[in-house]
């Protein structure tokens, strides 16, 4: 049996989600996107794909005193997303960090490590053989190189990225690409916060 795993870039993830809901004239503020059903999302998608383990990556949060609300209000839904995913048989993997820097007089958050973590992982599973197939959803092209690694060692590499800006270097360079249509992405997140 084909062993194949789902590697999640979660903050990349999300943003793309909600790059599509804004497409589509989706609220996003009327939609409880922590509650997101992942199962749904990719049940047709992937339909023939024998998942064995699925795996999503976040950056570590931590509470920036300038920023107490918005600090507060995102560790509360990561929390949330965590029991969520959790409950849908997802690894919750918590790499690298969110850090607050100063640019001028604004405060811009930076998530930092993730990719890292995801390209190693691909590569280590590889050479463990922990796998045959990486079903890889994120848009980040830093990816390349362990998509590279991959393909070397004959395990396939598919790539899961959305209608809505696919990542054109990752389609190119991995063995298939599997595009979310815009209509599946709405129907997974909940409506009704």
């Amino acid at each position: 049996m084909v062993k194949s795993i789902l590697f999640i870039d979660g903050e990349n993830f999300l943003h793309k989600i909600e790059e599509v809901l804004k497409e589509e004239g989706v609220d996003k503020d009327k939609l409880d996107l922590s509650l997101i059903d992942l199962d749904k999302l990719f049940k047709e998608p992937l339909k023939g794909f024998e998942i064995s383990r699925k795996i999503f990556y976040v950056s570590r949060l931590h509470f920036h005193p300038d920023t107490k609300k918005k600090s507060l209000e995102l560790i509360k839904f990561q929390r949330k997303l965590r029991n969520n995913l959790v409950k849908q048989g997802f690894e919750f993997v918590i790499a690298g960090n969110v850090r607050a820097q100063k640019v001028g007089d604004k405060i811009v958050f930076r998530e930092k490590g993730v990719d890292v973590k995801i390209g190693v992982d691909l590569v280590a599973f590889a050479c463990d053989k922990k796998m045959d197939s990486a079903v890889l959803c994120s848009s980040d092209s830093d990816l390349q190189p362990a998509v590279a690694e991959l393909k070397q060692r004959r395990v396939e590499i598919v790539y899961v990225g959305f209608e809505t800006n696919p990542n054109k270097g990752l389609s190119y360079t991995t063995n298939r690409t599997i595009l979310l249509r815009n209509p599946e992405v709405v129907e997974a997140c909940p409506k009704g916060k």
